[in-house]
């Protein structure tokens, strides 16, 4: 692609964005073929490249088991967060229930810091059967994320026509019917950008993680890569490895569905 010289000025804006953004990534490559010595002289390039870290990395812990308990539990809790949300959402923008407070009261809850429902949630978890499971973080996640998803779906149901539901509903549909059959797949982009959003962010979560998780069976990525650190010292190169390898599925579904997120996203944002 030929680039003219009125581009310029965009190009030069966004290189250093780029450059912000891929040099962590770059950094991490780097240090997963580092070794222990090459780590800690603070070289940006290893001086003596290995690929040990990476056999050792799936090798130390139980890196295969912390990525496929992230990935389903990431899914599941985005599924059921649009399961939640997407009904709830067209509830209160179209049929008027609950006002606009209730909306602004659905969006100010992800204001409060996770950290100070973290006792009360342990104890509802043991209460119920549902510590140190899947289960239980499907549930906590998919409860958690949906200020979030409320508020990318909402741009999507208020561009929707009304004249199109509204001649839904002489032909005797009820709202269910409307928004199963009608709603959904006119703005399918943005519930597939709104899953992947809001799947990332369960795939991220340490903190619930950590605390309602104590096996290796339950365990996800990111409290399966801070095991990587042990008394005294770090495998930093051990780590960053884990750490390439975690996030090749995100990117992986990021490069497949990105015409949905690009598209979604952009919609999303026009008034």
């Amino acid at each position: 692609m030929k680039i003219s010289r009125s581009d310029l000025p965009l190009v030069a804006a966004t290189a250093p964005i780029f450059v912000f953004f891929t040099l962590p990534i770059a950094y991490l490559v780097s240090v997963s073929f580092k070794t222990k010595d090459d780590v800690l002289s603070g070289r940006f390039l290893p001086t003596s490249p290995t690929l040990d870290n990476w056999p050792a990395a799936f090798e130390a812990a139980h890196l295969s088991g912390f990525i496929a308990n992230s990935v389903a539990v990431s899914l599941l809790a985005g599924a059921l967060t649009l399961l939640l949300t997407l009904p709830a959402a067209y509830a209160v923008l179209r049929l008027g229930i609950g006002g606009k407070w209730l909306a602004d009261l659905t969006l100010s809850s992800y204001m409060a810091p996770p950290i100070v429902a973290l006792i009360p949630l342990f104890y509802l978890l043991k209460a119920i059967g549902l510590l140190n499971t899947h289960a239980g973080l499907v549930m906590l996640y998919g409860f958690a994320n949906i200020p979030v998803a409320f508020w990318l779906l909402t741009p999507f149901l208020r561009r929707m026509p009304l004249e199109i539901e509204q001649a839904a509903a002489l032909d005797g549909a009820g709202p269910l019917r409307i928004l199963v059959h009608i709603v959904v797949p006119i703005i399918v982009p943005g519930i597939v950008a709104t899953l992947i959003i809001v799947s990332v962010l369960a795939y991220n979560e340490f903190l619930f993680a950590s605390a309602f998780t104590f096996s290796d069976e339950t365990r996800t990525l990111p409290v399966g890569i801070s095991l990587f650190r042990g008394d005294r010292l770090v495998n930093f190169g051990q780590m960053a490895a884990a750490s390439l390898a975690g996030i090749a599925p995100v990117y992986l579904v990021a490069l497949f569905l990105q015409r949905y997120l690009v598209a979604g996203l952009a919609h999303g944002g026009l008034k």
